[in-house]
């Protein structure tokens, strides 16, 4: 047990360091400078929200950890699933490029409050995510069944269906006005189509196949955002 818990903190520790050398050419290549405060705090949010939480899960229950970890679209076992994901993962530092391009040009300046409650956003948005996890451990990152899931209908899931996607969608609102572009808001709506795309697909899997699933749809009516969808 050890020394799967050592295992799964290399892996994690690898991913942090890909995705800090990642975040910094999404951010500072387009922005062209390192004179980027807003980058620069939006990183150090988005590790630790990131990261705190993981190490608790690692520690806590390192499977659940393992499930969020497997992700992308080699994990996705659903063709429509692998074209969704692949979409939903380009979105994102595709967001992230833009509004770094949108801080270098000016093209729609946000000022420094906004950008902190930016940065609380994703904060939120990531810290929750990792709660939702915490309630569910079968939460995974790809769409799937496995065998001994149960419904959960407690905590965030008695309030919408897909509590994990509503925490990603905070975070999706967050990132560009964290980095300084009202613009960027505007990339993020392909990326909510697509996520709306991917919840309507799961739950078509989840209704086939995961016992007592379409009961809790007549208790819990909403999927994402509660009295709207």
């Amino acid at each position: 047990m050890r020394d799967e818990i050592m295992k799964l903190a290399l892996q994690t520790a690898a991913t942090v360091v890909i995705g800090l050398l990642a975040f910094g050419l999404l951010l500072f290549l387009p922005a062209w400078t390192f004179n980027y405060w807003r980058a620069w705090v939006f990183i150090v949010v988005f590790a630790l929200s990131t990261n705190i939480p993981a190490l608790y899960l690692a520690l806590k229950n390192p499977a659940a950890l393992r499930r969020r970890m497997h992700a992308g679209p080699g994990a996705e076992s659903r063709m429509v699933q692998k074209i969704i994901i692949t979409i939903a993962f380009l979105s994102l530092p595709g967001v992230m490029v833009f509004s770094a391009f949108d801080y270098r040009f000016g093209w729609s300046p946000v000022p420094d409050a906004i950008s902190i409650v930016g940065d609380a956003l994703v904060a939120i948005g990531l810290v929750l995510s990792m709660v939702v996890v915490i309630q569910n451990e079968y939460a995974a990152a790809n769409v799937t069944v496995e065998t001994g899931q149960q419904v959960i209908s407690t905590g965030f899931y008695g309030v919408v269906r897909h509590p994990m996607y509503s925490f990603v969608l905070i975070l999706m609102v967050g990132i560009p006005l964290a980095l300084g572009s009202w613009w960027g808001l505007l990339v993020l709506v392909p990326g909510v189509i697509v996520l709306a795309f991917r919840i309507h697909d799961e739950e078509q899997l989840l209704m086939q196949e995961l016992t007592g699933y379409s009961d809790y749809t007549h208790r819990v009516h909403y999927r994402l955002l509660p009295y709207v969808w």
